[in-house]
């Protein structure tokens, strides 16, 4: 398959940038591409990266690519990750981990990887986690969306834009462990977590750079709100409509018909 190394539609919507791509393997290289323009920058201006990964199939693509990209120096990279089951072993392959020990941690020569530890006293995880999350800066976050238009495990219920918190416990709802389902990681629904830690939102949105990769048709839904519903809780991913750097990467499956005048379009949402 041809990669499409440019989008072929290009949208702002309030802050956020918004690229389409023709499939999901064009998208991931993409992203990849320009997330490890922003480390190589910032690598030329400071010493030590922080970076913060999701762990579901629809960054597969983009970190199956962003592992190959050149000039990178990942010693000097310190790696976390946002969300984690309550109740499965750590080394369970559906731990997300698991998933990135797989497919990146293993994979390139980190600083130091901090893994979420659910299986640890719940509170004294949360505030160990936050200590690391505030200690330096953190530079990247890679993300997506869910289903129910979640960033992180923060679903409507759950979701808060003032969280106080960087980290905290929270109970999925049933759109959430659907999801899990469907993306082949359960094969059951009753065998999905009811339970699991995530990084907030506000410590989702300090990230100086954030880049969201949204693929498959099965998104299409979350992404059509996160565009044009008003910036709520009810679908927490359209805060990132208020984000000074986030870049939203979708496919033609996820984000929908491309009018044949291809180019930019701007909107307010």
């Amino acid at each position: 398959m041809k990669l499409q190394t440019q989008p072929i539609l290009t949208q702002t919507v309030e802050l956020l940038n918004v690229q389409v791509y023709s499939d999901r393997r064009s998208l991931g290289a993409a992203a990849a591409a320009q997330a490890a323009a922003a480390i190589r920058k910032l690598q030329g201006e400071q010493e030590a990266l922080v970076m913060v990964f999701a762990a579901a199939p629809s960054q597969n693509e983009f970190l199956e690519t962003l592992i190959r990209e050149e000039g990178i120096d990942w010693q000097r990279i310190t790696a976390l990750h946002m969300d984690e089951y309550i109740g499965l072993a750590a080394d369970a392959p559906q731990s997300f981990g698991s998933f990135l020990t797989e497919r990146l941690f293993s994979q390139v020569p980190f600083a130091a990887v901090h893994r979420i530890d659910s299986t640890n006293d719940i509170a004294a995880e949360c505030a160990r986690y936050e200590a690391l999350l505030r200690a330096k800066p953190i530079d990247i976050v890679c993300l997506g969306i869910g289903e129910n238009g979640h960033i992180a495990f923060n679903d409507p219920p759950v979701a808060d834009f003032q969280d106080q918190a960087w980290v905290k416990p929270v109970e999925l709802d049933d759109a959430c462990r659907r999801q899990q389902v469907h993306d082949g990681c359960f094969p059951r629904f009753k065998d999905v977590p009811t339970h699991a830690l995530t990084l907030t939102i506000p410590a989702l949105l300090s990230g100086k750079h954030l880049f969201c990769m949204v693929p498959g048709p099965t998104k299409h839904e979350a992404v059509r709100r996160t565009l044009s519903d008003g910036v709520s809780t009810a679908c927490p991913a359209t805060i990132l409509r208020s984000h000074p750097s986030c870049t939203l990467y979708v496919d033609t499956d996820s984000y929908g018909e491309v009018p044949e005048e291809r180019g930019d379009a701007h909107g307010t949402g």
